[in-house]
């Protein structure tokens, strides 16, 4: 009969403990949205902090395989994340934590901060969260050449939709069926909302503009932007899995637009620019532009500086995008220049106001992914129009393309960890 007791005494003990901290505090960076790189980097920082001599991981988008070392015994652990979801503020609060260790840190001291971190509740509510979304969609339509009505239209669908998308997912529903269902909601809202009026009132406004901008709060701007750059960092599991994510879900809010604009007929059409004058213009597009940010970033759950940062950048950088398009600059070339703009304006506010690179330039960026080309890309496929498909869906991923780049040119320009292969 073996010696259980002789075998305990041979258990690593400190090792294992160690290695299932940096373990979890890897789980909750993934688990709040952040790229691999960002994971890897912040367990590696832990475990410099515990006294190991190496740690490696291999991150995917649920699942993270980590290795740590200590002298000649090692220790490997995997881990698997079923939410994917956003939340700026733990993100900030993980990149604090992680900062303020010195060597010679205890896991009784990290593991304290992990439970106060993980047990912190959401800074909004269901019904501030939907707010946050309706404002952001309600500027979108705006950008999309939206009048009054249509803005105010999407204001209450988009509210509506993420609302219930909320909910739903708080009880773990599938996440595709989910978007599926908001993106129901919110088009049959406005849809109900638009013919409504025009019946009360005979206001003979069209859908076009808000129709679409009515689901851009489905959007996965985070996976698009972070999967993009995973693949710059030559993580290629971890960016193609994020970007499949995206696809997946981009897929499934567009068959839901689809499929109501077939039933009542409505089709997703560019609308015509408004006719205002061209100072009037710019400063709405502003205005649109900063709420749109403010919006988003307030629904990633970021703190109130945070989200006001991210949305004064993303509002200059998009005003930029915009004017250069309208002066006969590709789209794609306008995108990547207002990338760069938001990149190496974050590499400066970001540790002023002492918050993650990711949480203010990301939120930023996600105003300039084309949500409603994506959506009509979809659309035409289905109506059988495949040219028209095929130019809306190149278009959009030229644009994504172009705003990686420009993100990990600013990255390369002021993060040396960018410019070197380590």
């Amino acid at each position: 009969m073996k010696n259980n007791g002789a075998e305990d005494a041979l258990e690593p003990v400190d090792l294992i403990r160690r290695s299932g901290t940096i373990l979890r505090i890897g789980k909750l960076s993934l688990s709040a949205g952040t790229g691999s790189y960002r994971v890897k980097a912040t367990m590696a920082r832990v475990a410099h902090a515990l006294g190991l001599d190496r740690h490696a991981a291999h991150v995917t988008l649920t699942e993270i395989t980590a290795t740590s070392h200590r002298g000649p015994i090692f220790r490997t652990e995997v881990t698997e994340v079923r939410s994917v979801g956003i939340n700026a503020d733990r993100l900030m609060e993980i990149e604090r934590t992680v900062s303020r260790l010195t060597p010679g840190a205890t896991v009784t001291a990290v593991e304290a901060e992990l439970d106060r971190i993980e047990t912190k509740p959401l800074l909004y509510g269901p019904a501030l969260n939907a707010l946050w979304a309706a404002i952001a969609c309600a500027a979108f339509a705006f950008l999309n050449n939206g009048g009054v009505i249509e803005c105010l239209g999407v204001l209450v669908a988009a509210g509506a939709g993420q609302w219930l998308r909320r909910n739903l997912m708080h009880r773990r529903l599938n996440q595709f069926g989910v978007t599926m269902l908001a993106a129901t909601t919110a088009c049959m809202v406005y849809l109900g909302l638009m013919l409504g009026l025009d019946a009360i009132a005979s206001t003979g406004q069209g859908h076009e503009a808000g129709y679409v901008s009515a689901v851009l709060f489905l959007v996965p701007g985070f996976a698009l932007v972070t999967g993009a750059l995973d693949l710059a960092k030559l993580d290629y599991s971890a960016g193609v899995a994020r970007l499949t994510y995206a696809v997946m879900i981009l897929m499934s809010a567009a068959l839901a637009v689809w499929g109501v604009s077939a039933l009542v007929g409505v089709t997703p059409d560019a609308a015509a620019p408004l006719d205002l004058d061209p100072v009037l213009v710019l400063f709405l597009r502003a205005l649109a532009s900063f709420l749109g940010v403010l919006g988003f970033a307030l629904m990633f759950n970021s703190p109130g500086r945070m989200a006001l940062g991210a949305a004064t950048i993303g509002m200059v950088a998009n005003v930029v995008r915009i004017e250069l398009v309208e002066r006969g600059m590709v789209v794609q070339a306008a995108a990547a220049i207002a990338a760069v703009i938001v990149g190496l304006a974050t590499a400066y506010v970001a540790p002023r106001l002492d918050v993650p690179r990711i949480t203010i330039s990301v939120p930023a960026v996600v105003i300039m992914v084309p949500g409603v080309v994506a959506y009509r890309a979809v659309y035409f496929l289905n109506s059988g129009d495949t040219t028209q498909a095929m130019a809306q869906a190149v278009q959009a991923g030229l644009v994504v393309i172009a705003l990686a780049i420009g993100l990990a040119i600013s990255r390369m320009l002021t993060d040396e960890v960018w410019m070197y292969e380590r």
